[in-house]
């Protein structure tokens, strides 16, 4: 399992390493002016609704109804299976698709209120996210056909795809002078992108004969199964996405840059999430699935406590990182071009306020496995709603005082309120089982980053002095030296002390 987690977290690794160099064209290119506003809000319109109707809700109804009729029934009802709900998305998408492109303008107005204010900004909101929502359309394909390739315990294409959204966007932003704005030319990147996904996935899964073809959709007992999990799916994505809609529209009546420094804290906020959290949660729902439906109910725990510890350790830098020297890590990576001091500091104040809720973000997926490995998709549903409450009411109490930073303490608060839900249900239902092992490798974890804290508060003063005298790229050094060095602190102490409780992570 551990194999998997790290073939799946090692492709997003490049994945987002990708999206860093993506992100650093788009910060020289655009800024953080209001082309880049405009083009960040017509970037989340379709992945909100992704996020609503794709990868969160439809995977966590579907692989596990997939894979019990793949494990009971066989491959060929197993595909049949597929094909029914690969058409019935396909006619819910372009519904979705047609509706929205004649009512943008009312959907930017919904979601980016603020711009409204701004005739100019708000129409090229409205052009840019035409261009990008067909992205919808493709990336619900390509969420199907992942599914059905993890669940055949096959992860690198779908693991993979994501790079080929990042390069595409590279490509057009340097073909930018062929277009009326840098905008432009980054949504057709977006959409381009998404055609670009299909192919791969579904090219993977052909090779294993796994690829469904359209079918009529019929009502049968994996389908009612499907649905049964897919409704309270939605209503919990739709949740957790609302949230998400909050701060794009409370930062919509922010100054001009609000947007744009949420987007980029998130973005280095989104590296560990992707890259440890959702890799840990895409291998562990198949296997707590499996062996659920095989009865072995000690070996889902075992492996949801050896993915937590793992999950842990792998984002714990991260998380010092990003409260200990947000400014730093902002400055050093995107501070060229358009992008200035100012915009650095700010962004970095919001990355600082994001890192808060960090451990509970990347555990969350972890977490919900307990629930969907049994097809109940109602109980996250509840925790999930109740967190975004506690969210949108937090955003509202501190935007006032900290701004575009308390829109990051609200996230950073709802999510530590939802995995605090998700533990507290599972462990009543005896769902969830942390044992001994888990907790000493939480104490290793703590005593490693309390001294790679240390490290990184004490450290940068005195290599900041002499770095000074470089002629160019001082943050960029100064960053890569804390960076190698507080690994090998975090390492070798995190090793020594799993060492000392008898602890491992891993295991064959």
């Amino acid at each position: 399992m551990f194999r998997k987690i790290l073939s799946v977290g090692g492709w997003t690794l490049v994945s987002r390493l990708t999206g860093f160099i993506r992100d650093v064209v788009l910060a020289a290119v655009m800024g953080v002016g209001p082309v880049a506003d405009a083009f960040f809000v017509a970037f989340r319109i379709p992945n909100h609704f992704r996020a609503i109707f794709g990868e969160g809700a439809f995977n966590n109804a579907f692989l596990p109804a997939y894979a019990q009729v793949l494990e009971t029934d066989g491959e060929q009802p197993a595909r049949s299976f597929a094909g029914r709900i690969t058409t019935l998305m396909l006619i819910v998408q372009i519904a979705i698709l047609v509706a929205a492109f004649l009512g943008m303008p009312f959907v930017v107005r919904l979601l980016a209120p603020g711009f409204s204010d701004e005739p100019a900004k708000f129409e090229l909101a409205v052009t840019l996210t035409r261009i990008t929502f067909p992205y919808l359309l493709f990336i619900t394909v390509v969420t199907i056909y992942s599914a059905i390739l993890n669940a055949h315990d096959r992860f690198w294409a779908a693991a993979a795809a994501p790079i080929l959204l990042n390069v595409a966007m590279i490509v057009a932003l340097a073909a930018a002078f062929l277009l009326p704005d840098a905008g432009s030319a980054a949504a057709w990147g977006v959409t381009l992108s998404g055609a670009l996904q299909l192919v791969m996935v579904w090219w993977d899964a052909r090779r294993i004969g796994a690829a469904p073809r359209l079918e009529r959709p019929r009502v049968d007992a994996p389908m009612r199964t499907f649905f049964k999990a897919l409704g309270p799916a939605v209503i919990g994505s739709a949740g957790v996405q609302l949230a998400i809609f909050a701060d794009t529209i409370i930062a919509s009546f922010l100054p001009t840059g609000a947007v744009s420094s949420l987007y980029y804290a998130d973005r280095l906020y989104q590296l560990p999430l992707g890259v440890i959290g959702i890799a840990a949660g895409t291998v562990l729902l198949p296997e707590m699935s499996r062996r659920i439906a095989a009865g072995d109910e000690a070996g889902a725990y075992a492996a949801q406590n050896r993915t937590v510890g793992l999950t842990l350790a792998l984002a714990a830098p991260f998380l010092v990182a990003f409260m200990v020297m947000p400014e730093l890590i902002m400055s050093a990576l995107f501070q060229r071009g358009a992008f200035d001091a100012a915009a650095a500091a700010r962004a970095g104040a919001v990355l600082a306020a994001y890192g808060l809720g960090l451990p509970a973000a990347v555990l969350i997926r972890s977490a919900v496995s307990s629930f969907y490995a049994r097809s109940d998709t109602a109980t996250p549903l509840i925790a999930s709603l109740t967190a975004v409450g506690v969210n949108v009411v937090v955003k509202i109490l501190l935007m006032r005082t900290y701004g575009v930073v308390g829109l990051a303490l609200g996230t950073a608060i709802g999510v530590w309120v939802n995995l605090g839900l998700l533990f507290i249900l599972a462990y009543r239902r005896g769902w969830t089982a942390p044992n001994r092992n888990l907790a000493r490798t939480c104490l290793a974890i703590a005593a490693a980053s309390l001294l790679l804290a240390a490290f990184a508060w004490f450290a940068p003063a005195p290599l900041g002095r002499w770095i000074a005298l470089l002629p160019a790229w001082r943050s960029e050094i100064l960053l890569a030296l804390l960076g190698a060095a507080g690994a090998l602190i975090y390492g070798g102490v995190l090793l020594a002390g799993l060492k000392v409780l008898g602890v491992r992570l891993a295991r064959r």
